[in-house]
């Protein structure tokens, strides 16, 4: 069987406590991360995890001790897939410290497990995935109205349709906070994190655009969905083979695609989560 060592991140990139939400916004941004796990300065023991779901949950919080999570689910390098699929799928986890005699030895996300989905899955159609919920958007509700759609809905990506309910179009938590709506040094500035933007992923940096939105209470702009939309995106047939889908999210770095029918009709979102899903059964 294969284990969380052979498939895990080695030496993950750390933030360190005592330390601040900046050092860890920081590092997501110049690595283009959403999560890592948090170490004791003193030992180098595990001490939490923390994700951009949690800064988020805590923007007025500048102290990283107040924002991880201190007691984080925790796996064995020699613990099997198997094992951590049903974990991640149970839980709802997606990032994982693997741990082997107190210390930190790697990190495990859906994204290093969907080749084992792909040897696995040749003969299951996506349909028969139990699939998250699926939440279209309009292609013109206004951004204001999207945002609060992705906080009361809890997904990280909602299908666009057009006037005759056709797929048009996607949008991510972090398409929300497009380069063309804003200017990343003012946000970067405003948070205390200095000016060296250029040195930075600028898809690092709309990690913290939402933050900076909810600590400096600015209004969205008044423009439609359809402005800032991924048009024409990628998808998968419902009857497509889950190891095509899986193939497909791991060669282009996605965590979701749109489920059509044959007609090309919506019909349900596939996350990362739900192929992994697979190595649980």
């Amino acid at each position: 069987m294969t284990t969380v060592e052979q498939v895990m991140t080695h030496n993950p990139i750390t933030a360190e406590i005592p330390g601040s939400r900046n050092d860890v916004l920081k590092l997501m941004v110049r690595h283009n991360l959403t999560g890592l796990p948090i170490i004791k300065k003193a030992d180098g023991s595990l001490a939490g995890m923390v994700t951009r779901n949690d800064i988020f949950q805590h923007p007025e919080e500048d102290q990283l001790a107040m924002v991880m999570n201190r007691e984080p689910l925790v796996l064995s390098p020699q613990d099997t897939v198997e094992t951590a699929a049903a974990l991640m799928t149970t839980k709802r986890v997606t990032h994982f410290p693997v741990v082997e005699g107190g210390k930190l030895v790697g990190i495990l996300t859906p994204t290093d497990l969907l080749n084992e989905v792909e040897k696995k899955a040749s003969n299951i159609p996506v349909e028969d995935l139990a699939l998250d919920p699926c939440v279209p958007i309009y292609q013109e509700t206004p951004l204001r109205a999207a945002l609060v759609t992705f906080k009361a809905s809890r997904v990280n990506a909602l299908p666009v349709l057009d006037a005759n309910g056709r797929l048009a179009g996607i949008i991510t938590d972090r398409d929300v906070f497009n380069k063309s709506l804003i200017n990343g040094s003012v946000a970067l500035t405003a948070l205390g994190m200095g000016d060296d933007e250029d040195s930075w992923s600028w898809d690092g940096l709309r990690n913290i655009m939402k933050l900076w939105f909810e600590v400096s209470k600015i209004e969205m702009p008044a423009v439609p969905v359809r402005d800032i939309m991924v048009r024409s995106p990628t998808t998968v047939f419902k009857k497509t083979n889950v190891s095509e889908a899986a193939r497909t999210m791991r060669r282009n770095d996605f965590g979701q695609l749109p489920v059509v029918d044959s007609k090309e009709n919506l019909v349900a979102m596939l996350y990362d989560i739900n192929a992994v899903s697979i190595l649980a059964q």
